[in-house]
C-alpha cells in the first residue's frame, strides 16, 4: 500500500454536537471512554497497512494535534511511514477551507510531492471499522476512477446523506445530495444506498476535477459538486461497505448529533455490542497515560461501591457509590451514597456524595457537588446546561456548579 496516500478531513466544527465541540474540533470528542473520535479512522488505516496519512485540520485543532502527536507519533520516518497534521494554511489564496474538496485542492502541492497512484480520502469523525484494503482491491478490480463506500439506511435518512444510484455492475448511475425524495434501492422501497464520505479516487482524475471544480462557482464540495459532475464522465463505483467491514456488521455511526453520540456510546455497554472494542484482530489504538487501574470501595454502614453494565476507566474510584448503565473515562471519582445511571463522565469528573445524575454528558474536570441532581429535573436543568429535545442534559467542560 506505499503507494496509497491516505487524506483525514478532521477540520469540521461538529455544531450539533455544541458544547462538546465548544472547545475541540468534532473529531477530537472523546468517544467509548478512552478514545477521540479520529482514534477510529486512524486505527482503520493502520489495521489495513495504509501507513502514509495526512490529517487535515482546521477549527479549535489544538487538542487534535496534541492527541495525534502524542499517541500517534509511533510510525517509521525510515520506511516511509507517517501520519502528518496539515493545518489549514491559506496556501492557495486567501481563503480558508471552503468545502471537503477545496481542502484536497489547497493540498494539492501535497499530491504532487507525495505522487501516490492512489488517495484515500476519509471523514475523521465516524465510528466504525472498515478494512480499506478489500475497498481498494475492488476500486482495481473495476478499472474504476472513483469508488464511493456505501450503506444501507432508511430511506427516512435521505436528508443527511448523499443518495447513490447504482446499475448491476455497482457503477453509480445516479447521485442525489441529501434528497427530500431519494431513488430507493431496487426491491428495498424503505432502502437507500447512502454515502459514507469514504473515496477511493486515481490521483491524477482526482487533480484534475479539482483544478476543474476550483474554477467554477461551486460549493467546492464532493458530494455536492465533484461526483456529480463525474458520473457519466468518469468510471464511478460504489463498495457495498458491509463487504469491508472486519465485525461483519455493518456497524457506521455519524456521530454528530448529541442524540447519536449518546446512543452510539450506550451501545458499547450492551450485552453484545455492535462496535466490539475487544476484538484483538483489529485494535482501537488511542493515546493513555499510565493511570492506575480502577477500584471500588465497600465501605461501612450500608455503603457499597458498585458499577453495574458499565466501562470503567483506570484511574476511577467508586467509593461507596451506584455506577449502573454508565460509560466513566479515566480518573472518575464517584464519592459514597452518589447515584450515576445511563451517563457518559469524560475524564476527571468528581460525583459528590449523595449527588444523582441520569441521563447525562459531563465534560471533562467537572466536579459535582454533594447532593446535587442532574437530570431529574429537565427545566431545572436547562437554566444551566444544553438539554435536548431526547432529555439528555450535556455540562460543558471546566464549569463551576
Amino acid at each position: 500500500m506505499k503507494r496509497v496516500l491516505a487524506m483525514v478531513l478532521a477540520g469540521g466544527r461538529g455544531e450539533r454536537l455544541y458544547p462538546l465541540t465548544r472547545d475541540r474540533a468534532k473529531p477530537a470528542v472523546p468517544f467509548g471512554a478512552i478514545y477521540r473520535i479520529i482514534d477510529f479512522t486512524l486505527s482503520n488505516c493502520l489495521n489495513s497497512d495504509i501507513r502514509r496519512i495526512y490529517v487535515l485540520t482546521q477549527y479549535k485543532s489544538s487538542s487534535l494535534h496534541r492527541h495525534i502527536q502524542l499517541g500517534w507519533s509511533f510510525l517509521s520516518a525510515p520506511l516511509g511511514e507517517f501520519i502528518g497534521v496539515i493545518s489549514a494554511q491559506q496556501r492557495i489564496d486567501e481563503h480558508w477551507f471552503q468545502g471537503t474538496a477545496d481542502a484536497i485542492f489547497q493540498n494539492i502541492y501535497t499530491l504532487q510531492s507525495e505522487r501516490p497512484d492512489l488517495v484515500l480520502i476519509l471523514s475523521g469523525d465516524h465510528v466504525y471499522k472498515m478494512d480499506y484494503q478489500k475497498m481498494i482491491s475492488f476500486h482495481l478490480e473495476k478499472g474504476a476512477d472513483l469508488t464511493i463506500s456505501a450503506i444501507r439506511m432508511d430511506r427516512s435518512l435521505s436528508r443527511e446523506f448523499g443518495v447513490i444510484e447504482v446499475n448491476e455492475e455497482m457503477q453509480i448511475i445516479g447521485f442525489q445530495e441529501k434528497p427530500e425524495e431519494p431513488r430507493t434501492i431496487p426491491g428495498d422501497s424503505e432502502g437507500i444506498l447512502a454515502s459514507m464520505g469514504i473515496y477511493v479516487f486515481n490521483t491524477e482524475i482526482l487533480v484534475k476535477r479539482l483544478i476543474e471544480d476550483a474554477r467554477s462557482n461551486s460549493s467546492h464540495d464532493f458530494g455536492k459538486d465533484i461526483i456529480p459532475s463525474m458520473i457519466g464522465k468518469d468510471r464511478v463505483f460504489a463498495f457495498d461497505f458491509r463487504n469491508g467491514d472486519p465485525g461483519g456488521k455493518g456497524y457506521w455511526r455519524d456521530v454528530g448529533t448529541i442524540e447519536a453520540y449518546y446512543e452510539a456510546t450506550m451501545d458499547l455497554i450492551s450485552i453484545t455490542p455492535q462496535l466490539n472494542l475487544y476484538d484483538p484482530d483489529w485494535p482501537i489504538l488511542t493515546y493513555q497515560l499510565p493511570y492506575p487501574p480502577a477500584k471500588t470501595v465497600l465501605e461501612e454502614e450500608g455503603r457499597t461501591g458498585m458499577a453495574i453494565n458499565s466501562i470503567i476507566s483506570n484511574g476511577c474510584i467508586i467509593s461507596g457509590g451506584n455506577v449502573r448503565r454508565s460509560v466513566l473515562s479515566p480518573r472518575v471519582v464517584v464519592h459514597s451514597y452518589a447515584e450515576v445511571e445511563d451517563s457518559i463522565l469524560f475524564e476527571g469528573v468528581d460525583i459528590g456524595r449523595h449527588a444523582k445524575i441520569r441521563r447525562a454528558i459531563i465534560d471533562k474536570e467537572v466536579h459535582v457537588p454533594p447532593e446535587m441532581r442532574i437530570g431529574y429535573d429537565l427545566s431545572e436543568d436547562a437554566k444551566r446546561f444544553t438539554v435536548t429535545p431526547t432529555g439528555i442534559v450535556v455540562v460543558p467542560k471546566w464549569i463551576k456548579l
